[in-house]
């Protein structure tokens, strides 16, 4: 073993603490970047919400839009017919979604409703047993026999015992909880229909015993198993229509998620134009007296001196990315102008890759910018991501967005004769005369995307 020394010239990618954090930030969905920026104001005494209206986003002088019009004039009714802020004032502490009162489970519901029904401590737990055994569709999962087999013997515990607190359960709301499968619940539904009903008992022998059939809409098979009418089979269905498909439906057990955008888009002077959403961006700044005496104390060794430059960082990398969604979300709108005008009809085909290369930007940036950030448009809410689509070449030569094809199918489908719905085959065709050409698979691929059933399946009497 010889010790030497050697010289070695290499080149090495070091990101500086204030480049990690602008691209943490940027990734960042606006719930998860509010959440942060909680978490800097309470560990940086720096840090403060500013109540100036000057820190807000303004457009650089080489923006080529123009300010928006005063309230009142005729301009400022083109500009948009958006909501307007309600509140503006300070009241930082009050958050309407924190305000939200919790919606009960499922599972919680029927323990409250257990506790008011006079057991014993031996029906409690084996009702709370069967609680603890539905599924999220509000399902028995496991049949009566089973769970009496997987219980201890010592407790004896008999079918007939838990099959009649099933009973009980299905009684308590939202009513057929605890059924075992869909012919079961719908069952239990369509009792509760006079038996007057000349369709009644026809759609109760369908239920029990041809409810795969009346899935599959197989209608000439059940009228032979029948022997019924077509009429008489319409109106069966009509009222099986009319029942429930889930015992738990309303139950999901997911609270609903609020998004707020982090773009709007309205019309100005015959063009969609992007802005950020002021309510969106946060007012931070630098606490100007704590900064003043740390520059007279010029005391590089002090812990505060740290702090003053992480808050001077945090305030450049906030107006950072707003700027880079801004960018981002004017070059997206610019090129889908005729979305805005049309619909998905009239998207274009779009990729990471030509947003990077018009911005100057990587295309992992491009992915971080366009993921969990919102536009908003008078035609609804999207994810920057749902404008990028793949192209596929039209008789005339020009492309089409995936997106648009999408569009395309589901329209043929909605205007459809129900009685003869098109096959894949059929909607390539018409696709076909529309000049955009794309194979049978593609069809199926794209229809299956949009959780559409195949034409079988949307064949009506």
């Amino acid at each position: 073993m010889k010790q030497t020394l050697q010289l070695k010239v290499s080149q090495q990618l070091t990101l500086t603490p204030q480049l990690q954090q602008s691209i943490k930030l940027l990734q960042m969905s606006t719930l998860e970047f509010g959440t942060e920026l909680e978490r800097y104001l309470q560990e940086n005494p720096l840090l403060e919400r500013s109540e100036d209206s000057d820190v807000a986003h303004e457009s650089s002088p080489d923006e080529p839009h123009e300010a928006p019009p005063r309230e009142g004039s005729e301009a400022y009714e083109e500009w948009g017919s958006g909501s307007k802020p309600s509140h503006s004032g300070d009241d930082s502490e009050f958050d309407p979604i924190l305000n939200t009162p919790e919606k009960p489970g499922m599972r919680a519901l029927l323990m409250a409703q257990m506790g008011e029904l006079t057991l014993s401590s031996r029906e409690r737990a084996l009702l709370t047993l069967l609680i603890e055994e539905i599924d999220d569709d509000g399902y028995l999962s496991t049949h009566i026999d089973e769970i009496c087999q997987s219980l201890p013997e010592e407790l004896e515990v008999e079918t007939e015992e838990l099959e009649y607190l099933r009973q009980l359960l299905r009684q308590m709301e939202p009513p057929g909880i605890g059924s075992y499968n869909l012919s079961e619940f719908l069952t239990l539904q369509l009792n509760k229909f006079p038996e007057t009903l000349p369709a009644k008992t026809l759609a109760r022998t369908i239920i029990q015993t041809h409810l795969t059939l009346l899935g599959n809409r197989d209608y000439s098979k059940l009228r032979k198993l029948l022997d019924a009418s077509e009429d008489e089979i319409r109106a069966a269905q009509a009222l099986i229509a009319q029942l429930r498909p889930r015992p738990a439906g309303g139950f999901d057990g997911e609270d609903t998620r609020y998004v707020m955008p982090d773009v709007v888009v309205r019309k100005f002077r015959g063009r969609w134009i992007a802005t950020i959403n002021g309510q969106a961006q946060p007012k931070l700044r630098v606490n100007n007296i704590y900064a003043n005496l740390l520059q007279q104390q010029r005391d590089s060794g002090n812990n505060l001196s740290g702090q003053l430059q992480e808050a001077r960082w945090l305030v450049k990398n906030i107006q950072q990315r707003f700027d880079t969604i801004l960018k981002v979300s004017e070059a997206i709108v610019d090129r889908q102008q005729q979305f805005f005008e049309q619909g998905e009809v009239a998207m274009r085909p779009l990729i990471l890759r030509d947003i990077a290369d018009e911005l100057g930007l990587h295309e992992s940036t491009i992915s971080r910018v366009t993921t969990q950030k919102y536009l908003l448009c008078s035609r609804g809410l999207f994810e920057l991501k749902y404008f990028f689509g793949s192209a596929l070449d039209t008789d005339s030569g020009i492309e089409c967005s995936s997106t648009a094809i999408k569009a395309h199918i589901r329209r043929l489908i909605v205007d459809e004769n129900n009685k003869k719905p098109w096959s894949d085959n059929a909607l390539a065709e018409q696709l076909a005369k529309l000049g955009i050409q794309v194979a049978r698979r593609t069809v199926a691929k794209y229809r299956e995307a949009m959780q559409i059933a195949p034409a079988s399946q949307r064949k009506a009497l």
